[in-house]
């Protein structure tokens, strides 16, 4: 008898911990579901993980996620516990009906035993899986239900519970945050887009055409010369010969921005492009890059493009005499610099007149650090010439050792 009263705080002891225990388990497995979504940068695999996440978190035979339209129906349904051969047997996308359709004008949780036993079911194709337990739970962003997590059948047999509602629940609306920031990246890359192409075709504009305006006038002269002044026609044609090479080394260098970048280092093919760049426009490049290894490839290929959108800048709009390229590190970040000695300019001027801060290419820039994790600052203004630079992280990073 003594025994009891001693033994009964004990358990209780032992009980809160196993239920604390638990909880942490849960809420771990919680944060490593968010963690997974919010690396996703493309809205469709941010759909599939949030699906695959939900089915593990709650531990279900079936997982899906449909994504709304604009007309009351689904214009995505994303699937997770079903083969391809299955999904293909059950036929077309559902529509409005049913629980689907309850769930998409409540937008609330829904928890059922029996998904067959509510007089909302309508039933699905003879193909489809039998379902019993059923738990359904919205992604909302605010008012605005960006999907809805269905999840069927729990691998243990038993029915989905409050504390199943209340994970899910919580994991969605961290999966709201993911799946935006995944549809902003995408738009944003869409915009990217959109000014690359802006920009190459006003440098196709200003750097070719230009020069295929004065080859062709001086061919109209070589040709009324040619018979009458032999010395002066030949001048006319040296004359396009050059223009011809200018014209090819531009040409090169519109052709390097646009193919996606092969880089054997990022340091030799900063110099290898800026010498390019360089002689194309006449205009001196001074080149310091170290050969910087343990780069992400992601990551070094954004710099590189910061860079060949900066060193384009500098040489088409600055009227500068020099530019200087520069690629450094510090213990955890590489640094890149690209400064002129040109006219310079207001930033806050030019990000006004653009409405994004896109003149220049600056949205773009500032988008690509963005994407490799790293940081841009835009340092001018009027009559003291530019300074981009750009710090990106950097796991391992490796000076003077280059690439094999």
């Amino acid at each position: 008898m003594g025994l009891g009263p001693a033994a009964d705080p004990r358990r209780a002891a032992a009980g809160y911990r196993r239920g604390v225990e638990s909880y942490v388990a849960e809420l771990n497995r919680v944060s490593q579901a968010v963690l997974s979504v919010s690396r996703q940068l493309c809205t469709r695999d941010a759909l599939r993980v949030i699906v695959r996440s939900a089915r593990t978190l709650v531990e279900a035979r079936y997982a899906a996620l449909g994504v709304p339209d604009d007309h009351g129906s689904f214009g995505e349904f994303v699937v997770d516990g079903m083969t391809l051969a299955q999904q293909r047997a059950i036929g077309p996308l559902p529509r409005q009906h049913g629980m689907l359709a309850a769930l998409l004008s409540s937008a609330t949780p829904v928890l059922l035993p029996d998904i067959m036993k509510d007089p909302r079911f309508e039933g699905w194709p003879s193909t489809h899986p039998e379902m019993s337990a059923f738990l359904g739970v919205p992604v909302r962003n605010g008012a605005e239900v960006l999907g809805i997590i269905f999840a069927a059948n729990k691998v243990s047999g038993s029915s989905f519970t409050e504390r199943d509602t209340e994970l899910l629940s919580l994991f969605a609306g961290h999966a709201a945050i993911a799946l935006v920031n995944a549809r902003l990246y995408e738009r944003s890359r869409e915009l990217s887009v959109l000014e690359e192409r802006s920009r190459l075709a006003r440098e196709l504009h200003d750097a070719v055409s230009q020069r295929m305006f004065s080859i062709r006038a001086h061919a109209r002269a070589a040709s009324a010369l040619v018979g009458r002044d032999s010395a002066r026609a030949a001048s006319e044609i040296a004359a396009i010969a050059e223009l011809g090479a200018q014209a090819h080394a531009e040409l090169r260098a519109v052709i390097d921005g646009l193919a996606p970048p092969e880089l054997n280092g990022l340091g030799s093919s900063l110099r290898r492009y800026a010498a390019l760049a360089g002689r194309a426009h006449g205009i001196t490049v001074v080149v310091s890059a170290e050969d910087v290894t343990g780069l992400d490839v992601g990551v070094e290929a954004a710099a590189f493009r910061v860079a060949q959108e900066a060193l384009h800048n500098a040489l088409r709009h600055s009227r500068a005499e020099k530019v200087r390229v520069s690629l450094s590190r510090t213990p955890r970040r590489a640094v890149l610099v690209v400064a002129d000695d040109g006219m310079g300019f207001d930033p806050d001027l030019v990000s006004a007149a653009s409405g994004m801060g896109g003149g220049l290419g600056l949205a773009s820039m500032r988008e690509r650090a963005a994407f490799a994790g790293g940081r841009l600052w835009v340092r001018s203004a009027p009559g003291t010439g530019t300074e981009v630079r750009l710090s990106v992280p950097a796991a391992s990073v490796v000076v003077g050792a280059r690439p094999a």
